[in-house]
């Protein structure tokens, strides 16, 4: 074969490696693994015939507020969002157990000793006093408060409106043209018996109407100055106002102008509890599970299942705790029966500490809010008690001393015509002493009294017995002093050397 005529063969291809996939993750599919969360902070809108329909579009456009800035700062953050749930979410929420035991247990307690009206200078003013708080009581102010403190903890504030009458001798509620006037604590806007009473609104039935969102140096900044309630314009000066956790301003027109309700802030605490109570119930409940060895090859085929379902029936029917597993078991050996048990150990413990945190987020010790008591032989709860009794005098001075003033002036006005700057009031305090703390400090001041009466000799006896029975926590109050006096020795002979020198001499 001649060599031109020769066919070369083509080298063969060098195989190629096959190119590595590269690792490609879309924004969709990150999405679908983290959603977005569904609970976003967005505008508040009330219900419908709360804003008047006429300008409810002009009002709603006063929140200019970015929300959009505010839900992309929070995507930086850590955990779920913690927008506002809104009216009904909270209401429904308030319906169960763990809620109500922390909002009415802070609401009782903030108005259990209430107040004690005080007066200075030395004038007489017990029968002013008795009517201010007979006034109190007819108008169930107190009752009204903690209606007010229980709304701060379920939706995050609460209002009361001061119903007085109009100058047309109405209640202001029906004149729709004074209810928008402000209501001045002063004896020309609130005459003697003007008053008819208070009111407690929910915050669901108000709206902010006009709101300075412009100037952070005026005083009004992201304070309404009236109020829509159902349809109506109130004025803000007719409406007391209580909001323990406020928000921050930018945050202020989401939730309504209210505040940080306790529900919304307890809620990842309670929903923690009520998962690890259900399933510690769970386990307790199926913590022994019988396991069937049997025949399983036809139901693992496609076959059907009457002849298993039978015998795990017949099984069960012949014992108390339903409920049985079954697995595949060699065909040519018997059917085996086994239990298996789940553990125990621990989930009081777990179950104990998952309760603990409601107590934690609340403020409340437990033995308040869930009646534990602490173990051990010294143990005792009169620290935390009087820690919590601290911390209720703190919100009585934040949520309750600048409305109660205004309810005592409003009272003053409507009772008196005037307003006596004299009379003011305390809160008394929650924490009481036992009758041995009492009976041990009344020792002490005996004996303080007997050194300055014998020894001193700083005090007389009658003094002393007067400092007694004008202490209204001494068992003696309202000694009766009527009777005579024991008249000192040293003041009778001091007496009657002092006679016996201005007497004349005796010309006999």
């Amino acid at each position: 074969m001649w060599w031109f005529k020769k066919k070369e063969i083509a080298a063969p291809e060098p195989v190629k490696e096959p190119e590595k996939a590269q690792m490609k993750i879309t924004p969709e599919a990150v999405a679908s693994v983290h959603p977005k969360a569904t609970r976003e902070f967005q505008r508040y809108e009330p219900p419908k015939g709360v804003i008047p329909a006429s300008m409810e579009r002009a009002i709603l456009a006063m929140d200019s507020t970015d929300y959009t800035a505010l839900n992309e700062a929070y995507s930086m953050g850590y955990g779920t969002l913690d927008s506002f749930p809104g009216y009904p979410y909270l209401a429904a929420m308030a319906q169960k157990p763990e809620y109500r035991k922390m909002v009415g247990t802070i609401a009782e307690e903030m108005t259990r000793k209430w107040i004690k009206l005080r007066t200075v200078g030395d004038d007489d003013k017990s029968d002013r006093v008795k009517a201010i708080t007979d006034a109190l009581e007819r108008f169930h102010v107190r009752e009204k408060f903690r209606e007010a403190a229980e709304h701060d903890g379920y939706f995050g504030g609460g209002q009361i409106y001061i119903d007085v009458l109009s100058p047309k001798n109405v209640s202001a509620w029906t004149d729709e043209n004074e209810l928008k006037q402000k209501l001045f604590i002063s004896d020309k806007k609130i005459p003697k018996g003007s008053l008819k009473g208070f009111q407690v609104i929910e915050p669901v039935w108000t709206y902010p109407g006009v709101y300075n969102a412009q100037n952070p140096l005026s005083p009004d900044f992201y304070k309404p100055t009236e109020w829509f309630v159902m349809g109506k314009t109130v004025h803000a000066s007719r409406m007391i106002d209580f909001v323990s956790r406020q928000v921050p301003d930018l945050l202020k027109a989401s939730y309504n102008f209210r505040g940080l309700s306790l529900v919304q802030m307890a809620e990842p605490y309670v929903n923690n509890w009520l998962r690890t109570r259900d399933s510690v119930s769970d386990m307790i409940h199926s913590f022994s599970i019988p396991v069937i060895g049997t025949n399983m090859s036809t139901v693992l085929q496609g076959g059907g299942a009457e002849s298993v379902l039978a015998r795990l029936e017949l099984f069960n029917r012949c014992r108390d705790n339903r409920g049985a597993f079954a697995k595949d078991n060699d065909p040519t050996t018997p059917e085996t029966v086994e239990f298996v048990n789940a553990p125990l150990s621990g989930l009081d413990t777990l179950q104990a500490q998952s309760q603990e945190h409601m107590a934690a987020v609340s403020g409340i010790p437990l033995v308040k809010l869930l009646g534990i008591t602490p173990n051990g032989l010294n143990a005792s709860s009169d620290g935390e008690i009087r820690v919590f009794y601290d911390y209720i005098h703190s919100l009585q001075q934040a949520m309750f001393k600048e409305p109660l003033k205004r309810v005592l002036d409003v009272i003053q006005l409507s009772e008196f015509g005037d307003i006596d700057p004299e009379i003011y009031f305390e809160f008394e305090p929650l924490y009481e002493m036992s009758a041995k703390e009492r009976a041990d400090i009344r020792l002490v001041d005996a004996q303080t009294d007997a050194v300055y009466v014998t020894q001193v000799q700083a005090l007389s006896a009658n003094e002393v017995r007067e400092k007694i029975a004008d202490d209204p926590d001494s068992p003696y109050h309202s000694l009766d002093l009527s009777d005579d006096l024991e008249i000192e020795e040293s003041d009778f002979d001091e007496d009657e050397e002092s006679e016996s020198e201005d007497d004349p001499p005796d010309k006999t």
